[in-house]
């Protein structure tokens, strides 16, 4: 039998789509290797994330 994962993005809150998912690739200073960092933002924070 499969399990089923269910997530709310908050508590009491009904409407999803109000969020984003955002991805962003990042390069580390000590590795040079590149890591993802992975946020939900509210619709309105998208750019601001972006031009940190």
């Amino acid at each position: 039998m499969a399990k089923t994962a269910v997530a709310t993005l908050h508590e009491g809150s009904s409407d999803g789509r109000a969020y984003t998912k955002v991805i962003k690739m990042v390069k580390s200073p000590k590795t040079g290797a590149y890591i993802f960092d992975e946020r939900m933002v509210p619709n309105e924070a998208v750019k601001d994330f972006f031009k940190k």
